[in-house]
């Protein structure tokens, strides 16, 4: 009893919970919307496995944003409203919107960013900003990736980024990163043509 009280209880600005397609409301991305919040919805997730290799049961996280705190009643009042699971605290919003693509569990499978849909205006691009560990790290494959196809001009490799890598190179690129990569492709240049 005193975990039921708890829970209803909590409160916070950001929930989460689980929406299964055949249980559903037609209408639950209507109902949502008609909150006039910020809310975020995962890719289907209908390739999860359980630790024997089972598939899991196709599902979509969802999380919604408020202003303000909302109680643990006030938000199982919107699940229960859709046919939507309990809701459960969100401690970090930044956090599972990079789970809803399994961003931090390679062993997990992957799903696509563009699929993550931001509704009442979440930059979703914002939310999936990489960290300062992942950062270097695309630095360092892109370094590999110069090195590896001799390329010589930043034209090159800002083209290639914008092509084939437009979710996590080119936004690098094009935020920050843009003076340590030029000087690298300028100064490897000039090496090969003083060697020449």
């Amino acid at each position: 009893m005193a975990n039921k009280d708890s829970q209803a209880k909590a409160r916070t600005r950001n929930w989460t919970f689980v929406i299964y397609p055949e249980s559903v409301l037609p209408n639950w991305r209507d109902i949502l919307d008609d909150e006039h919040i910020q809310w975020v919805e995962s890719p289907l997730h209908d390739k999860d496995t359980n630790a024997d290799g089972e598939i899991k049961k196709a599902h979509i996280h969802v999380l919604v944003m408020y202003d303000g705190v909302k109680s643990y009643n006030q938000i199982l009042e919107i699940t229960e409203k859709i046919n939507a699971t309990i809701p459960q605290k969100c401690g970090s919003a930044k956090g599972l919107v990079r789970y809803m693509v399994h961003m931090d569990n390679p062993e997990k499978y992957q799903y696509l960013k563009t699929d993550i849909i931001g509704h009442g205006g979440v930059d979703i691009m914002d939310m999936l900003k990489p960290t300062s560990g992942s950062r270097y790290e695309m630095f360092k494959e892109m370094t590999e990736f110069i090195l590896e196809n001799d390329i010589r001009e930043y034209e090159t490799l800002w083209i290639y980024a914008m092509q084939n890598r437009f979710d996590d190179w080119f936004p690098l690129l094009s935020d920050n990163g843009t003076f340590a990569i030029n000087n690298f492709i300028k100064s490897r240049r000039h090496r090969i043509d003083k060697e020449k």
